[in-house]
């Protein structure tokens, strides 16, 4: 008897070991399972399975009841290998035992495969990182070098993309990782419905840092924030570092370095990033041609627009564009289409 009960929707199966993080298996349920589309459908069929169906001791003072086997791989477009707390032959040797060797035989060809934190030890010994760049939570990276130096590890990333396999870091990370697949497979507007409802940042670029190696600064009464705010409504416009210091009464050099502390980066910096976030959104929601998307991003020029987005992204506007609204309106079955690499 088939697992996956609706025809038509994109099938999810998460494999959970003993040990689970239970807010790991919930990530995808509550993310890809509550995706819609315009018209209010589901998109995902999401199931938990195991090696053996039945109870799974969590981190937690409870377990976790999995009514599906390996089964579930066999028939999944997607297979998802959250995090286990109990020690095994995965993260111990970096090798399979017999029972994830037989599971993941049953996985399809072609189907998407993903990580979240120490999940990756798994698709490491599975073999399927080989050659590949991966990343996992920054605490065992050490470990993941020592057991698999065939994997590119990246351990300062949130989560990397590969196409038809993805890892991510920590828990967190695991939310950024499933957006990102919701808006490969379906678009923004998919995604950012579901992180609204969520009530979690609709996106966070792949390459951004897991955790930043510098004190919090000291709480002041002045703060950048209205500056940055007013930025954001005029990003069409040059900004100039003199007239958003003026909007917070400060001079230039007092600003910078306020801006830095609370920010992490400079403002032009800042600027920049936020520019790319305006004309990647438009590049996936709007008809408007890359010269006018330029010029509403505040880059002037196509010329200008194009340089930046392919430093941060290693692909030209028509390129992003043609990426993900085909991955908006095509029906690409298992989801593993072209996509940027999310850590840049």
């Amino acid at each position: 008897m088939a697992v996956f009960t609706r025809p038509g929707l994109h099938k999810v199966a998460v494999l959970v070991r003993h040990g689970l993080l239970p807010i790991e298996l919930g990530i995808p349920h509550a993310l890809m399972g509550r995706a819609r589309s315009a018209t209010g459908e589901r998109l995902y069929e999401v199931v938990t399975c195991a090696v053996a169906p039945g109870p799974i001791r969590t981190e937690g003072d409870f377990t976790v009841n999995v009514d599906h086997g390996t089964e579930a791989l066999a028939e999944a477009d997607t297979v998802i290998v959250p995090a286990a707390h109990d020690r095994d032959e995965p993260y111990d040797r970096g090798a399979m035992n017999p029972g994830l060797t037989e599971a993941f035989a049953r996985i399809r060809p072609g189907t998407r495969v993903a990580s979240i934190c120490t999940g990756a030890f798994v698709l490491a010994a599975a073999g399927l990182l080989d050659g590949k760049r991966a990343t996992t939570h920054w605490r065992a990276s050490e470990r993941f070098q020592r057991l698999f130096p065939s994997v590119r590890l990246d351990s300062d990333v949130l989560y990397i993309d590969e196409g038809s396999v993805l890892t991510s870091a920590g828990i967190a990370s695991g939310v950024d990782l499933c957006l990102h697949m919701i808006r490969r497979d379906h678009g923004a507007a998919v995604a950012n419905a579901v992180a609204r409802r969520t009530v979690v940042p609709p996106h966070r670029d792949g390459g951004q840092a897991q955790f930043i190696r510098r004190p919090v600064p000291e709480p002041r009464v002045s703060s950048t924030g209205a500056a940055r705010a007013w930025a954001l409504r005029h990003l069409d416009r040059p900004l100039t570092l003199r007239e958003l210091a003026e909007r917070e009464s400060m001079s230039v050099r007092t600003f910078t370095r306020r801006f830095r502390d609370e920010v992490g980066m400079s403002p032009q910096q800042w600027l920049t990033q936020q520019r790319i976030e305006r004309a990647r959104q438009l590049l996936e929601e709007s008809d408007l041609s890359i010269d006018r998307i330029a010029a509403q991003a505040g880059f002037g020029s196509a010329s200008t627009l194009r340089m930046h987005l392919q430093t941060a992204l290693g692909v030209s506007p028509s390129a992003y564009r043609r990426t993900f609204r085909t991955g908006a309106a095509a029906d690409t079955g298992n989801g593993t289409g072209m996509a940027t690499d999310g850590s840049r």
